[in-house]
């Protein structure tokens, strides 16, 4: 994380802006991915990510144990507030956690 020091016009005080790179990972190619309001199959479904779409991983959590272009996982992908994703189907270039356990 890296902060900034912003002026204002017309103020002498600098304000502390935070700023964080997101990284953002691929959906499988020719995929229209699923997404969940929760950790798992079992869930109600939100929407559908179009093919070529990337996500940012907030954290991720263990659910419903899923086959994918990627390997057989439980571990689901929070792309957004109540928003889950299988993790079979995003390309983070691991098998286990990449993100922080969602809370």
């Amino acid at each position: 994380m890296s902060v900034e020091r912003v002026e204002e016009a017309g103020n002498t005080d600098a304000a502390a802006v935070t700023t964080e790179s997101l990284r953002y990972y691929s959906v499988a190619p020719g995929v229209r991915l699923n997404v969940r309001s929760g950790p798992g199959t079992g869930y109600n479904l939100v929407r559908v990510l179009p093919e070529g779409a990337k996500v940012h991983v907030y954290c991720q959590s263990p659910g419903t144990t899923v086959t994918g272009p990627y390997g057989t996982t439980n571990v689901w992908d929070n792309i957004s507030n109540g928003e889950y994703v299988s993790d079979a189907f995003v390309q983070t270039g691991s098998d286990g956690y990449i993100a922080p356990r969602c809370g």
